[in-house]
């Protein structure tokens, strides 16, 4: 599922998109709100997070201009916290109005929700990606070729969609940790190799070899 983020503020547009990628949603950030409206209707993001103080125009009026051509949820994430504002919001279009500070499991609930409500009609295909034979269930987490399959753990899975995200391309490792870890320089840089392992075994038992190439001082590829 991709979340496309509207949000002005440089540090909160940060918290939010590694909360989202962390919980493997595909994610763009605008930092352009020169026309927001057309942005968001060309980028077709399966839900929006929109703030309503923007420097060009108000988050109103910009969920009004997405309603005119288009039905893709609207969450508003805001600071302002007047009832007459969430009524506004609602009446406007907007599918749910979230206040800051918020707290990330209650924003990713309400964002499921949303989606799950939102998207009931839309294809199972959407939460499946496919590469080289080998189909990924981020859903299910379960990773699968023909008729075999294995479960992947938590790592295992974020590994896995962040290579087929960005397939046929190297991902470095400090990428790749950035990304598992929000760059937590604790981490030991053995614990990718030792998740990466485990997935090759994994792939092996479903009967896949050499999906996942290590390019020495690079990174991975499949």
């Amino acid at each position: 599922m991709h979340i496309m983020i509207v949000e002005d503020d440089a540090v909160i547009r940060q918290e939010l998109q590694v909360l989202l990628e962390n919980a493997l949603y595909q994610v763009t950030a605008l930092k352009d709100f020169s026309d927001v409206a057309s942005d968001v209707l060309a980028g077709e993001p399966d839900l929006v997070l929109l703030d309503l103080n923007l420097p060009e125009e108000s988050g109103f009026d910009i969920c009004t201009e997405i309603r005119a051509e288009s039905e893709i949820p609207v969450i508003f994430v805001t600071s302002r916290t007047d009832s007459m504002d969430e009524l506004n919001g609602m009446l406007g279009g907007g599918d749910d109005y979230i206040t800051k500070p918020f707290q990330a499991p209650i924003l990713l609930a309400r964002i499921a929700a949303v989606l799950k409500r939102t998207c009931r009609n839309t294809s199972k295909e959407a939460v499946r990606l496919t590469h080289k034979g080998v189909e990924l269930d981020i859903a299910r987490g379960m990773i699968s070729h023909g008729n075999r399959q294995a479960e992947l753990s938590k790592n295992e899975l974020k590994i896995m969609h962040f290579l087929f995200q960005r397939k046929g391309e190297i991902v470095s490792r400090a990428d790749m940790i950035e990304y598992l870890w929000d760059n937590q320089v604790f981490i030991d840089d053995n614990t990718l190799s030792v998740n990466v392992t485990r997935i090759r075994g994994k792939l092996q038992g479903i009967g896949v070899r050499d999906l996942i190439e290590t390019k020495r001082g690079m990174g991975y590829r499949i």
